[in-house]
């Protein structure tokens, strides 16, 4: 093997020191590991059983916890790059910082994300930023395997030229590397204008917009990892939302920010984003598009007020004191008070209950109270309280309230209206009428802009809350009670003689020491925001964010009340029916025009042969279509092969295409997944397919965001151009396209595999 420094082969000896600093560096994470499952240990010991004690506990585990899960996933790769600066600094880059154990706690190999490791990625011959040289460090767990350096001084004797092609030999190396079926992280390789997006200031709203190849969700990962490193305790509390297209995207993307030594992420589907429902249903393409349409907001907002009624046109109720009349006179006063508070439905009702009860209050004491002679009421004050306490506590009061204004779920709501969609056009209530069924992605949004529109009453269980909490109080106060009581004699005696001794009663009262027996919520941030409708993240970052729909991005944007956040897509792609597609419908309504747009132009994974066979397929429906530069090239045409059998034919692909390691996906449309399927009885397929699987089965939604070393795609006819155009961007290396029916536009080159 040769260990280049800018074309000239390095000595043992520089190998053998990078050598002694990688295997320093293990050591020295090998001790960093071990106090850290120490300290674990320890806390989880009992040392006492108090408030203050149990919360010292919990945050030092859950920190010490947080640290082993940095040192474990930093293991691999745990130092990949050298600064030397014309000043004399010398820093070695990492996933993860460490220093020496010593007084000056000397930093030992420095995060990729601190301001000094920022050369590593942007300097170059014309612009060196005080670098002398940059070395790229290839190791296989703990052994050194390459170097690679680059002479960015030009009054360096050992140049061999600005700008050498070793990061380049480094990034093509990574490129051309077979998939494992999981996302690997960058930190080695980011180029500049991807290091730009992942430092850029966290407040608004970036959107990153790539074509296929552009790295566009690996860089919003690594922009996770950097704005949890520079606003650690700040984004550690609020937590960090990423939300991606489908289980099988967040599966492939999982161990990404792990590796980087970040775990306190929260990551969901669309369909995961209401707690307490999971979206297992499926809609029409049509449904799915009225759903998302912004009109859905209004058409609930108008059913909540629809079950605000009133009697038709008195409801009549038997009281032991005679029968009361709640009119719609009454019923509407109730309703206009409840209304002008602004306050949601549920939250809104006892208002209107309030104004109910006390007008058939009035009625009763009109009638009971009534001075034969015509002079004034005869009850006082208090007898009409006690009128009013009685109606108030009649079951029949209380079932006509729940009728004129019922308390409702959202859940409740959404089936309701579903079963009888009102307040749309006639087309678009039968797309999306159904009676029972489970929950779809598209119906998440609607069930969130439901639990906003009636707000949660939560009066009964914060009462429940507080009658539990004076329990604990008139608990803890008998054990006070017993403390002083069985003070004995000679206790006595020394607080006769003005003793100092303290007793338990002497230092705490009775509430404090129930306080201190209150259950303490250890969850991390990103767990309590995944049970917690209302959590208001630190900042969201949106993959594929030009398939969500006008209702998601509402449910996105009260997630969000800082707007802080990083969307990424690429609206040629868009292939919902209600996806908003272009940024400028998805933004204004929620941020007007304070957002920023950066794109970046260059594919890293998808060869020239094939973006020239996939950008052809655009071209067909917009012929200005731009694709990204692709940076490498096989030399492996895409080839096509029309059959009679397509199962049996996509099976023979198969076979000779897979080999060694690599990665296969077979993209088809739904329709044919399971006679693809009973063809190929190892591949991996369903709604969250292994990916880590030689050879897995999926349709072109399941796809997005996902690279294979070779992609089979079955029936590209059937496909809609976008779907079609991401299948044909998922492969590293090669592609094959099986048909029994004529090409779509765009494929007419493909070279012919006769079989």
């Amino acid at each position: 093997m040769h260990h280049i420094r800018a074309g000239v082969e390095l000595s043992n000896e520089e190998m053998r020191r990078e050598q002694e600093f990688i295997d320093l560096l293990h050591g020295r994470l090998a001790e960093l590991r071990s106090e850290a499952e120490a300290a674990v240990k320890a806390a989880l010991s009992p040392k006492g059983n108090t408030l203050q004690a149990r919360l010292e506990r919990d945050v030092l585990v859950a920190e010490r916890s947080g640290l082993l899960a940095a040192f474990n996933a930093g293991e691999n790769g745990l130092c990949f790059g050298r600064l030397a600066f014309r000043d004399g600094r010398d820093h070695h880059i990492g996933r993860i910082g460490m220093r020496r154990d010593d007084a000056d706690r000397t930093p030992l190999v420095v995060d990729w994300r601190a301001e000094v490791a920022r050369p590593f990625y942007l300097a170059t011959g014309h612009t060196p930023m005080g670098l002398r040289r940059r070395r790229h460090i290839t190791t296989e767990g703990p052994r050194v395997t390459a170097l690679h350096d680059e002479i960015l001084d030009l009054a360096d004797a050992e140049r061999t030229g600005h700008e050498g092609a070793d990061a380049d030999a480094v990034l093509l190396a990574a490129l051309d590397a077979a998939r494992t079926g999981r996302m690997h992280d960058i930190v080695q390789t980011i180029q500049a204008e991807q290091d730009r997006i992942i430092r850029a200031p966290h407040h608004g709203v970036l959107v990153v917009e790539g074509g296929p190849g552009t790295g566009k969700t690996v860089v919003a990962l690594h922009r996770a990892a950097f704005l949890l490193y520079a606003h650690r305790e700040q984004l550690a509390r609020r937590a960090v939302l990423i939300v991606g297209p489908n289980p099988a995207f967040l599966g492939y993307i999982g161990e990404v920010l792990p590796s980087l030594g970040e775990t306190g992420v929260l990551l969901a589907t669309p369909g995961e984003l209401f707690p307490g429902v999971t979206a297992t249903g499926t809609d029409t393409a049509r449904a799915a598009e009225v759903k998302g349409a912004a009109a859905m907001a209004d058409a609930l907002a108008c059913f909540v007020a629809d079950r605000q009624t009133l009697p038709d046109p008195v409801r009549v109720i038997d009281h032991e004191d005679g029968e009361l009349r709640l009119d719609a006179a009454i019923a509407d006063e109730a309703r206009s008070r409840a209304r002008a508070t602004g306050l949601p439905h549920n939250l809104a009702r006892p208002y209107f209950a309030f104004r109910v009860i006390d007008a058939l209050t009035a009625q009763l004491a009109d009638r009971i109270g009534a001075d034969p002679y015509g002079g004034p009421n005869l009850l006082g004050p208090d007898d009409i309280a006690q009128l009013g306490k009685a109606v108030a506590a009649s079951a029949e009061v209380r079932s006509a309230i729940d009728e004129l204004w019922p308390l409702l779920t959202p859940q409740e709501l959404v089936a309701d209206f579903l079963a009888d969609p009102v307040h749309l056009p006639d087309a678009d209530a039968a797309a999306i009428r159904r009676a029972g069924g489970p929950w779809t992605p598209a119906d998440v949004p609607l069930l969130d802009e439901a639990a906003e529109l009636l707000g949660e009453d939560d009066s009964a269980v914060r009462a429940a809350a507080e009658a539990e909490r004076q329990e604990r109080i008139a608990y803890a106060q008998g054990v006070l009670d017993l403390s002083y009581g069985s003070r004995t004699q000679e206790f006595e005696e020394r607080e006769d003689e003005d003793s100092e001794v303290l007793a338990a009663h002497d230092l705490v009262d009775a509430e404090r020491l129930a306080d201190r027996h209150e259950e303490v919520d250890h969850r991390s941030a990103a767990e309590r925001a995944a049970a917690d409708r209302t959590w208001a993240f630190g900042h969201i970052i949106v993959d594929e964010a030009q398939e969500l729909s006008a209702m998601m991005w509402r449910l996105l944007m009260r997630r969000c009340p800082t707007r802080s956040m990083t969307l990424v897509g690429d609206p040629a792609q868009t292939a919902e029916p209600g996806g908003c597609g272009a940024w400028e419908a998805i933004l204004p309504p929620f941020v007007g025009d304070r957002w920023e747009h950066v794109r970046l132009g260059v594919n890293y994974r998808t060869p020239a042969e094939i973006m020239e066979v996939a950008a052809a397929v655009i071209r067909s429906a917009d012929p200005s279509f731009a694709p990204p530069s692709s940076v490498r090239s096989t030399g492996v045409r895409p080839w096509a092969h029309r059959t009679g059998d397509l199962p049996r034919a996509v099976a023979d692909a198969v076979a000779r295409e897979a080999h060694g390691g690599a990665r296969l996906a077979v993209i088809a449309p739904r329709a044919h997944h399971a006679a693809l399927s009973a063809a190929l009885p190892a591949a991996s397929t369903g709604p969250a397919p292994d990916l880590t699987s030689p050879v897995v089965l999926l349709d072109p939604r399941q796809a997005k965001g996902l690279e294979f070393d070779t992609v089979i795609v079955a029936e590209p006819a059937e496909f809609g151009v976008s779907d079609l155009y991401v299948a044909l961007t998922r492969p590293t290396q090669r592609l094959g396209v099986v048909h029994t029916t004529a090409l779509p536009g765009g494929l007419e080159s493909l070279a012919v595999r006769e079989d």
